[in-house]
């Protein structure tokens, strides 16, 4: 009897909790079915199409537009350098000053053997005229004629190779004075007053670089030369080496004017398959350099109406596929399937899946149940440039 009390006591205490337990387990219920119909906030962007460019970004190095090594074309003593390094020079300046002496004595020398040789001349043509006189009278031989004649023609090749020789001493005098044959920036000079100039030596007095316009050589993959060509009609144009260059500084910075293409090799390295292609560059204000290592935006592709989109707003299917939510009609989300191009600058270009005006969930894509509704805002991430380039 005792056993059966207690069981009777121990069951009666046990029906308030399963009463306490059920009504505390009805509100959970009811504020789930509420949270189930409240609609979902998420970021979202309009698609609108826009040409865009995208570019291979490649290295290159710059090279001046021309280049003049100052060499001397006679021997001599350096007098005096006439220009300051680092300095702007023009074609035809005097640059250095060699003795001028030995070269004026040996054009003087010239000048006497140049004298000599048109008396001797004269002293023929005389000579000449009087045997021709005499041989008319049959008063002289055919043989003294002949002889006359003969030394007429030596006098004359005397006096012309006399002239040639004064001619080229005075050239040598004049090449005493080195000068510019371009006009550009002059670099050091490798020898200073007292040196002996050698028209034999290996090494420039100094190199003057024209470089108010330069180039740039690059190496592009043969494939994206192939993409590019095809693609040049899109971009308004026939040929593929009249789209414009960008230009960046070493440090990223664009560069204020553009290039053109000038050519591309016509053979491909066998080993990258790439080919060399030389980029002309205005350098007006002189900020690029020879020898300095700059970037090129090469055009690689070129769409006239691109959807792009953040690359945030895109996830992944369980099999790694690309798929974007993409706001319906009814303000509710679908998942769509698409196919990305290139990842230029945070953004995906997307090549199939999507049309234009379509508005895309660029955050809050976890948040996106099937028939849910919507809250939709405006995203803060900048619409898509039009030239965006391959990192």
């Amino acid at each position: 009897m005792q056993y059966l009390a207690l069981f009777w006591i121990l069951g009666l205490l046990c029906v308030p909790m399963s009463i306490l337990v059920t009504c505390s387990d009805q509100p959970d219920a009811s504020e789930n079915k509420i949270v189930e119909r409240q609609a979902a906030r998420v970021s979202v962007v309009t698609l609108r199409p826009q040409p865009v460019t995208i570019y291979d970004e490649l290295p290159g190095r710059v090279s001046a537009f021309r280049i003049a090594e100052i060499r001397p074309q006679v021997n001599g003593i350096i007098q005096k350098k006439l220009f300051e390094e680092g300095s702007s020079v023009e074609a035809g300046a005097a640059l250095f000053q060699i003795d001028p002496a030995p070269l004026s004595a040996e054009a003087d020398a010239a000048a006497a053997v140049l004298a000599r040789a048109e008396a001797e001349l004269v002293n023929a043509k005389v000579k000449f005229e009087r045997s021709e006189l005499l041989s008319a009278q049959k008063i002289t031989s055919a043989e003294a004629f002949n002889n006359a004649s003969a030394a007429l023609a030596q006098a004359k090749a005397s006096v012309a190779e006399a002239k040639a020789n004064l001619a080229r001493r005075r050239l040598e005098l004049s090449n005493a004075t080195v000068r510019s044959p371009i006009s550009g920036i002059i670099g050091q000079s490798f020898m200073s007053e007292g040196g002996l100039a050698s028209a034999s030596a290996t090494s420039p007095l100094a190199v003057v670089q024209q470089i108010d316009q330069v180039y740039v050589d690059v190496r592009q993959s043969s494939m994206s030369l192939e993409e590019l060509q095809e693609a040049a009609p899109e971009a308004g144009t026939g040929d593929a080496q009249e789209l414009p260059i960008a230009i960046r500084t070493i440090t990223g910075k664009p560069y204020a004017h553009a290039g053109k293409i000038l050519f591309s090799d016509i053979s491909v390295d066998s080993a990258t398959g790439s080919l060399g292609i030389r980029i002309l560059v205005p350098n007006p204000e002189g900020q690029l350099l020879p020898g300095m290592f700059i970037r090129a935006m090469v055009p690689r592709e070129v769409h006239a109406a691109a959807l792009m989109v953040p690359q945030e707003a895109v996830t992944r299917d369980p099999a790694g596929r690309p798929e974007l939510v993409v706001i319906a009609a009814d303000r509710t989300g679908e998942r769509r399937a698409v196919e990305l191009g290139p990842l230029v600058d945070g953004k995906y270009l997307v090549t199939k899946g999507l049309r234009a005006d379509d508005t895309i969930v660029v955050l809050g894509q976890e948040r996106v149940q099937s028939g849910q509704p919507l809250e939709t805002s405006p995203s803060q991430v900048p619409p898509p440039k039009a030239e965006l380039r391959s990192g």
